[in-house]
């Protein structure tokens, strides 16, 4: 049995999935055997990464393009000569992990992947003319006030709920429903923006939800009662 303690407030979640094979074939290679099958050790639970795998790995998850949708129209000209492979180390790898862009960007990603690029408070799903969602990645705890970079502190918000939910104008009870501040002073135009169940659209996968923790910090640090 093996147990992984993990540093508070490192934890990463990849912006792009892993598959099990890609383009080139197995991305963990380190599986197969001497005559490229699949070797018994891929039928263990928990074995050892050699650091060759453990580079491609990170590398594929946290990916270097930082668009959630496909750009759409014309593209613009680029060299597409090939240049020298040049594979990084894996503690080069790791290093690059604590880098604040690096984190938002993929945080991003995750969470607009849950929520399929929707609103959670509006219900609203906007894609722009270049094929972008018009949705940011909330943080429900922010990172300033010691809020991790995991999906489950995250909320796809529109930029207006971003702005009230940053505010306090609004905050998320314990069924998830969606609160209005006695202080916001249209409350009746706040209310007709929330979608027509009052509650926050959340993924429909439950490890994907927001942790009641953090909705309970926004309500209780943030929120304007």
């Amino acid at each position: 049995m093996f147990l992984a303690l993990i540093v508070p407030g490192t934890y990463l979640d990849f912006g792009n999935l892993v598959p099990l094979r890609d383009a080139m074939g197995y991305v963990e290679r380190g599986l197969l055997n001497d005559q490229g099958r699949l070797s018994g050790r891929a039928q263990a639970a928990i074995r050892p990464l050699n650091a060759a795998d453990f580079a491609r790995i990170v590398d594929s998850g946290l990916g270097r393009e930082d668009a959630v949708l496909p750009r759409v129209g014309p593209m613009a000209e680029f060299d597409d000569r090939q240049v020298p492979f040049d594979h990084p180390a894996a503690r080069l790898r790791m290093d690059v992990v604590i880098n604040r862009a690096l984190r938002d960007r993929n945080f991003r990603k995750s969470v607009l992947r849950a929520y399929s690029e929707t609103c959670a408070i509006t219900g609203l799903r906007l894609i722009n003319g270049g094929g972008r969602a018009e949705v940011v990645a909330a943080h429900i705890r922010p990172v300033e006030r010691d809020g991790p970079d995991l999906l489950t502190n995250g909320l796809a918000l529109s930029g207006t709920a971003h702005w009230m939910f940053d505010r306090g104008l609004v905050g998320v009870g314990d069924e998830f429903e969606i609160v209005i501040s006695r202080q916001a002073n249209d409350a009746e135009s706040v209310h007709r923006m929330i979608n027509a169940s009052g509650k926050l659209i959340v993924p429909s996968r439950i490890a994907d939800r927001p942790r009641r923790e953090f909705l309970q910090w926004h309500f209780e640090n943030c929120f304007k009662q």
